[in-house]
């Protein structure tokens, strides 16, 4: 894969900040919060006729790289499913290397994506999901986010810190979907208070199990797509839809 970072292409704009990378996260105050609530219920993505959009988190540092690879090949099934129910557009996040976290813009098709993708590979470094929690909030209030998507394997930050982002989410209605590959023991705790706190959903997966992820990916865009109703829809012949509506509040 190339080196390269996402460079801008029309529409596809990643970040402002310098070399795409995604601002620091501030702590907010309750006046701040009660402000982004009211205006984020405006911009509501679960008003009938809203357009489905679903950020796309992905851990991309070393460990990371086999799952890339088939995240890559796999990302074309969550368009397939939202295609059947509605529309969805999908914001891609990643992080990688020292400090270095970006974001394209919205896109609504599968190749653009799976363009955009291969262009990353991944490189050694600490996790970075505070920030990837900070741009899902930022983002929702902005334009309206149905859900968020994480794939990670790992968890080195201190997690009280991202549990109050979480929670900025659950008051937003934005549910995370924390998708964990493999079995470490701290992620797993991280991962699970997340979706907690966001009111959706935490799944394992193993590791290289491509058909376990397709699976989850295509419950989570169905929900980004239609909604709890979609996802009921789907939990009824999939068993991981019935995983993710099964500890959705």
């Amino acid at each position: 894969m190339s080196g390269e970072p996402i460079k801008p292409r029309g529409g596809d704009a990643v970040s402002t900040q310098a070399g795409g990378a995604l601002p620091h996260a501030t702590t907010s105050t309750s006046e701040d919060i009660a402000a982004f609530v009211t205006k984020a219920r405006a911009l509501s993505p679960h008003a009938p006729g809203a357009k489905g959009r679903l950020i796309f988190a992905l851990d991309a540092t070393m460990s990371r790289q086999p799952t890339w690879d088939m995240a890559c090949a796999l990302q074309a099934d969550m368009f397939r499913e939202a295609a059947a129910i509605g529309t969805l557009d999908i914001r891609l996040v990643y992080y990688r290397g020292f400090n270095e976290c970006r974001a394209t813009g919205w896109i609504s098709e599968s190749a653009k994506l799976a363009t955009l993708m291969s262009k990353i590979d991944c490189r050694g470094g600490d996790t970075q999901i505070g920030k990837v929690l900070s741009e899902a909030r930022r983002e929702a209030v902005a334009s309206g986010v149905r859900a968020v998507v994480f794939v990670g394997d790992a968890m080195e930050e201190k997690v009280d810190e991202l549990c109050a982002k979480a929670g900025e989410l659950g008051m937003l209605k934005v549910p995370v979907f924390m998708f964990q590959e493999g079995h470490d023991n701290v992620a797993e705790q991280a991962f699970r208070e997340i979706a907690r706190l966001t009111g959706g959903a935490w799944c394992r997966f193993d590791p290289g199990a491509a058909a376990q992820l397709r699976d989850l990916l295509r419950s989570a865009a169905a929900y980004a797509a239609g909604g709890r109703e979609a996802l009921l829809k789907l939990s009824k012949t999939t068993d991981g839809a019935a995983k993710l509506i099964g500890q959705m509040k």
